[in-house]
């Protein structure tokens, strides 16, 4: 489901109220100036290849660009339970399913960045076009939830589509180097990894 904050949105309810509105004096402004703020999320999303995709569409597409793809115009922050889109003036929330959780990580041997949300289109990791082994394991119940080798993104991230509110165990091997990390999956959980050092 989409939830739409956007500067236009404001306008478009602020002008529909003080508007006379003709002969029409039934005329719902909270309706007009949804359609308007519809009509600036459809150009938002048409404008960047987006329209049409979900949540976990458009996440899965951005955070996998190559670097000269990367919009320089468009600001995507994935929260716990949203992804917040942002550019030309406008804000655009999408609700990421109840039961999934995206975590976005940057394995690095020199060299790394402080990060909690993660952006899809400027965070950069080290270790690019690497392949890495990765395990997750929900430490509660002890299941495997991700055993498998990975290229890492352009951007040098790798990302996960994980079950909701566990505490897990992540572990990344590459090059002969081992790195650890706890995860969570919760409401205030950082969706962005980048202190998972290999050693």
């Amino acid at each position: 489901m989409k939830r739409l904050v956007a500067t236009t949105a404001v306008s478009a309810l602020l002008l529909t109220g003080c508007a006379t509105g003709g002969d029409d004096q039934t005329a719902d402004p909270t309706a007009a100036a949804s359609s308007a703020a519809s009509a600036d999320t459809e150009a938002l999303l048409d404008r960047h290849g987006l329209a049409g995709k979900n949540t976990t569409e458009i996440i899965d597409h951005l955070d996998r660009l190559a670097g000269d793809d990367r919009p320089a115009d468009l600001k995507a922050s994935v929260r716990s339970h949203e992804l917040v889109l942002s550019g030309a003036g406008q804000e655009l929330t999408l609700d990421i399913p109840d039961d999934r959780f995206y975590l976005s990580v940057a394995p690095y041997v020199n060299r790394t960045h402080d990060c909690f949300h993660h952006s899809l289109t400027t965070c950069k990791g080290e270790l690019a076009g690497t392949d890495v082994q990765v395990e997750i394991v929900d430490d509660t119940t002890g299941t495997l939830l991700v055993d498998r080798t990975q290229t890492t993104f352009a951007n040098g991230f790798v990302g996960f589509w994980l079950p909701r509110d566990i505490q897990g165990t992540l572990r990344v091997t590459h090059d002969g180097r081992t790195g650890t990390a706890k995860i969570a999956t919760g409401q205030d959980a950082p969706t962005c990894l980048t202190t998972l050092k290999l050693s």
